[in-house]
C-alpha cells in the first residue's frame, strides 16, 4: 500500500469538471441571445444615425417604426418584433425603448431568462 497520495482520482476530476461544463453549456445556451440583442442594439443605433442624416422622410411614430422595421428586417431579427418596440415622443424627439425578456432552456424545465433594456433618442436638436 501507498504512503503518498498522488494526484487527483477519476472521481475528483469529475466534480472538478461538471460544474465547469455545465457553465460552458450554459454560455452556448446564451450566446444565440445576445447575438439577437447585439442585432436589436445596431439596428435602433442604425435608425438614429439615419434619422440624424436626413435618410429619413417624416417625423411620425409611423415613420419611426417604418424605418425600425427596415432595419430589423435587414438584420434578420425575429424577436422582439417591431410591435414589441415602444415608440413615445420627448419633445421634438422620439425615444425608442427595446425593453424585453428572453428565454434559452438549460435542462428539462430549467430556463435562463435574460432581461434587456435598450433606449434610444432619436431626433430632436440636441444631443444627437
Amino acid at each position: 500500500m501507498r504512503s503518498k497520495q498522488r494526484g487527483i482520482t477519476f472521481i475528483g476530476w469529475i466534480f472538478l469538471l461538471t460544474p465547469m461544463a455545465i457553465c460552458a453549456y450554459a454560455g452556448i445556451r446564451i450566446a444565440p441571445i445576445y447575438l439577437n440583442y447585439m442585432k436589436v442594439a445596431r439596428s435602433l443605433e442604425q435608425v438614429k444615425t439615419e434619422w440624424k442624416g436626413g435618410g429619413v422622410q417624416g417625423d411620425s411614430q409611423a415613420a419611426v417604426r417604418t424605418a425600425l422595421e427596415k432595419h430589423l428586417n435587414i438584420e434578420s431579427v425575429d424577436f422582439p418584433d417591431v410591435k414589441d418596440l415602444k415608440v413615445t415622443r420627448d419633445g421634438k424627439s422620439w425615444v425608442v425603448n427595446a425593453a424585453y425578456d428572453d428565454q434559452a432552456p438549460l435542462f428539462s424545465n430549467i430556463f435562463i431568462l435574460v432581461s434587456f433594456d435598450k433606449t434610444v433618442t432619436i431626433g430632436g436638436e440636441s444631443g444627437d
